[in-house]
């Protein structure tokens, strides 16, 4: 790649260029502490400084970086992609609906007994995405499902506040870290937990209390643990993974997504308004159903923008599996490429000098309609192609139900205290929270 012009910071000898990442990373948590005075959604400087930083030093967005991605392919790949989208998609996501709205409806029942009306949103939409995804993919044992979630939550901690932490993998075996002791403990509650939830399940169709594996995304992947052909059955280690990313597409991402938009609502007020009058127009008083969700055009609106300004994901990786010309470069096969998704959706070249600026009326004429011909796939807070989030209509419709009641309920505005940190811990995430102050309507 450096023959043909690709060029990128030096490579240390087996740290990489860890050291200079977490250093730039530490630098930027130093300076951000101070209540907010003026917001700038100017994010990739904080987020990735070192991709702000690179850029400036190499050049464009063009950058190879990363060694590979472990992930499912071929046949294995195929099956895994079939039965998540079974569960995100048609029948299966309307049917998804109830369970969300009851779900925001407790959250709303709790606002509503609060003395203060501040709140702390980060946390209060971790915890309904997580009720949400927890009845969606473990039914009758969503209270199992929910600690499973959980603990998957604080493993994504773990293991993002590591990230950038290189240690010799025979060194792990001789000496442990407290955060690699709390990682293995965490992955055998998960595993444990999950493998109580399929006994139960087994145990239940064994004794003819239930006809089958039940219709819920466990249900689906048991039937295909079981499945009486051995080469379409899935291992107890599948069936972990596929929980690890339907948390990932349910609840991290649905959680970062409704944080920011909320965010940016709370600042400004006139599209807070434009989307409490649609909601209003399209249900009354009624609560969301699937046909009006279709119809709210300005909330949608300003998901896309909310996900162009602060995309869950800040990039993603996809490996060369044959030699291809892209433009004028040759990508030999192997390759890892890093897709700098946020770096990709913060260019003034793609998107205007106005890159920064809040602006939902981008997407009047939809994704399409927001940016030329010759950039179509520049919007990608989902990926492109077939191996994009799985569960983006599921998340999609989730924020607009959410949206659409806590619209209905209150207008909010940004605490005075908020401090304006955005950072990556797996999905962008407030570093200090989202502090709002509700006022009910």
């Amino acid at each position: 790649m450096a023959s043909q012009g690709i060029k990128g910071p030096p490579c240390k000898f087996i740290h990489g260029c860890t050291k200079e990442i977490s250093k730039l990373k530490k630098d930027v948590m130093m300076k951000m502490n101070e209540p907010m005075t003026n917001v700038s959604h100017e994010i990739l400087p904080i987020v990735e400084p070192h991709i702000h930083k690179w850029n400036k030093l190499y050049g464009d967005i063009k950058k190879i970086l990363g060694d590979g991605l472990v992930a499912t392919e071929g046949k294995k790949w195929a099956r895994q992609r079939r039965l998540a989208h079974l569960a995100f998609h048609g029948e299966s996501l309307k049917g998804m609906i109830p369970a969300m709205v009851d779900s925001v409806h407790a959250l709303l029942d709790r606002w509503q007994k609060l003395e203060a009306k501040e709140v702390e949103l980060f946390e209060e939409f971790a915890m309904i995405t997580s009720d949400v995804i927890s009845r969606t993919a473990f039914g009758s044992s969503y209270i199992e499902g929910r600690e499973i979630f959980q603990m998957l939550s604080e493993l994504t901690i773990v293991v993002s506040i590591n990230l950038f932490k290189l240690r010799l993998p025979r060194i792990r075996k001789i000496w442990k870290t407290s955060d690699d002791i709390k990682s293995e403990r965490l992955e055998k509650a998960i595993c444990d937990a999950l493998l109580g939830i399929i006994e139960k399940r087994e145990k239940k169709v064994n004794v003819g209390e239930m006809d089958d594996y039940g219709n819920d995304y466990l249900g689906s992947l048991l039937k295909a643990y079981h499945d009486p052909d051995k080469s379409k059955r899935i291992t107890i280690d599948d069936l972990m993974d596929e929980c690890r990313t339907f948390h990932l597409s349910g609840q991290e991402t649905t959680t970062s997504i409704l944080t920011w938009t909320i965010f940016l609502l709370a600042i400004h007020k006139d599209w807070q308004e434009e989307a409490r009058k649609e909601v209003t127009d399209v249900f009354g008083n009624e609560d969301p159903n699937h046909e009006g969700i279709m119809k709210l055009k300005t909330v949608g609106m300003i998901i896309n923008e909310s996900l162009r300004l602060y995309p869950p994901v800040v990039n993603t990786i996809r490996k060369v599996v044959r030699q291809v010309t892209l433009g004028d470069l040759v990508l030999p096969q192997g390759i890892a490429l890093q897709i700098p998704i946020l770096t990709i959706h913060h260019s003034p070249r793609i998107w205007g000098d106005d890159v920064h600026l809040f602006k939902p009326e981008r997407f009047r004429e939809g994704v399409a309609g927001a940016v030329s011909n010759d950039a179509a796939a520049a919007f990608l807070p989902f990926g492109l192609g077939p191996r994009n989030c799985v569960g983006s209509n599921f998340t999609t419709t989730e924020v607009k139900i959410i949206l659409a009641m806590i619209l209905r309920h209150y207008s909010f505005t940004v605490s005075p205290d908020y401090v304006h940190l955005p950072s990556q811990i797996l999905t962008i995430r407030p570093q200090h929270g989202l502090k709002v102050i509700l006022h009910p309507l």
